[in-house]
């Protein structure tokens, strides 16, 4: 039997540790995504081209600024003197550019088209940061959960090696059994070592997400809500993808933008023009004589005599990016779907399987292991059988972790696919 001296020494050591985590900030889920938001530099990076494409609009569909010039016209070159010659004057004027009717609004139209895209994006990445997040948090809570199974587990093999030692001594065991226990404490180890480099390596990927130092320590809380939401039916989840898809709607906007710079593409077809006018100053002649001054006034235009290898060039430019856009729209759109069937049937399958070994296999093992050890003690079970179902235990138990933080890995992708959060009956 397990003494109670070594019992009490076992518990005290479960405090001391959990006393050990305690010193290290708790990280909950909730917390880690609040942080991201704020301080992840990837969004913020797309937040700020948002904020830079919406300044662009009223930059194109503003004229161009217009032109002052001064001149020294027709100056006798032998004298400099700009009395001397009738048309020497000296001239101040003022020019503006001013495209076809109808070019600058679409100019500005198809940058906010542009801009609004970009706010979409900024939606889409937010997603995918709570996505990653969430996943990273998850996989981070079943290796906790896997090594803390682990450390269970290597103090009742400890205790299994004690019995069977103590069997031994008094010629009611073999030395074997002491031997196999020892050998599965070798593998629980092995497992501890590997699940340890996956947990370091794991924690450097959410404190990048989190921007934080690769090495900032932080520990996780020893518990989570185990129950997972009843989701809506598949082709519900389609229709709102449809609806609230950041991705897709950015796709619409980059639509309506390519038919705008295509629109635009036809009108400079026609002819963009420059007004202006001009002041022209002369000085009064040697003798005295009064002289006039001069005013011009000028109208051009650009006149389109290569639109077959330019405009027209253009137009087809425009067209062709044009579909581009709607066929990735489509392709998009084909991606949401195929996507949003994964994340669904994956869910319902880690949730079928969380429930099957929490509700069934789980109790069934612990059974088994506590009838096992029973059977043990008085030469009914051999050591072998009760090691085995110890091992079987602790599968069972590392697999249920695995299957609860799958199916919340899954649950985050579902709700970035389908750009909402509540996707739950």
């Amino acid at each position: 039997m397990i003494s109670p001296n070594k019992v009490a020494s076992f518990f005290m050591l479960l405090a001391l540790s959990s006393f050990a985590k305690a010193e290290q900030p708790r990280l909950t889920l909730q917390v880690a995504i609040n942080i991201a938001e704020l301080d992840n530099p990837s969004l913020a990076q797309t937040q700020a081209r948002s904020r830079a494409m919406s300044a662009i609009p009223s930059q194109v569909g503003t004229l161009p600024d217009p032109v002052i010039s001064f001149t020294a016209l027709n100056l006798p070159v032998d004298t400099f003197d700009i009395a001397q010659e009738n048309m020497t004057q000296m001239q101040g004027g003022i020019s503006q550019a001013i495209p076809f009717f109808g070019k600058l609004a679409l100019r500005e139209q198809a940058a906010t088209f542009q801009s609004e895209a970009a706010f979409y994006d900024v939606t889409e990445a937010r997603f995918h940061l709570l996505r990653d997040v969430k996943n990273t948090w998850w996989a981070l809570f079943y290796l906790d959960r896997a090594l803390d199974i682990i450390a269970t587990n290597q103090s009742l093999l400890r205790q299994f090696v004690k019995i069977a030692q103590t069997k031994y001594e008094v010629g009611e065991g073999l030395q074997q059994d002491v031997l196999l226990a020892q050998l599965e404490l070798s593998q629980l180890l092995n497992n501890k070592i590997r699940l340890i480099g996956s947990q370091n390596k794991i924690k450097a990927q959410l404190n990048a997400l989190l921007n934080k130092p690769a090495n900032h320590a932080f520990s996780l809380p020893d518990q989570v809500v185990e129950d997972l939401p009843i989701l809506q039916a598949e082709q519900d989840l389609f229709n709102q993808a449809e609806s609230y898809r950041s991705i897709l709607a950015s796709r619409r906007k980059s639509i309506h933008a390519a038919q705008s710079r295509l629109d635009l593409a036809r009108k400079d077809l026609l002819p963009d023009f420059t007004v202006g006018a001009y002041y022209g100053g002369r000085e009064d002649t040697l003798s005295g004589e009064k002289r006039a001054d001069f005013l011009s006034l000028k109208l051009s235009m650009n006149v389109p005599i290569f639109a077959a290898s330019k405009q027209q060039k253009a137009i087809d430019q425009r067209s062709s990016e044009l579909m581009q856009q709607r066929y990735a729209m489509q392709d998009q759109w084909n991606k949401v779907r195929a996507e949003i069937s994964t994340a669904y049937s994956a869910f319902q399958q880690t949730k079928s399987q969380s429930l099957l070994f929490k509700n069934g296999i789980i109790p069934q093992a612990r059974q088994t292991v506590a009838s096992m050890l029973a059977g043990y003690q008085v030469n009914k079970v051999d050591f072998l059988n009760l090691v085995r179902s110890q091992i079987t235990l602790y599968n069972y138990e590392t697999q249920y972790w695995k299957a609860l933080s799958e199916a919340n890995q899954a649950l985050a992708q579902l709700t970035a696919v389908v750009g909402k959060e509540e996707i739950y009956e």
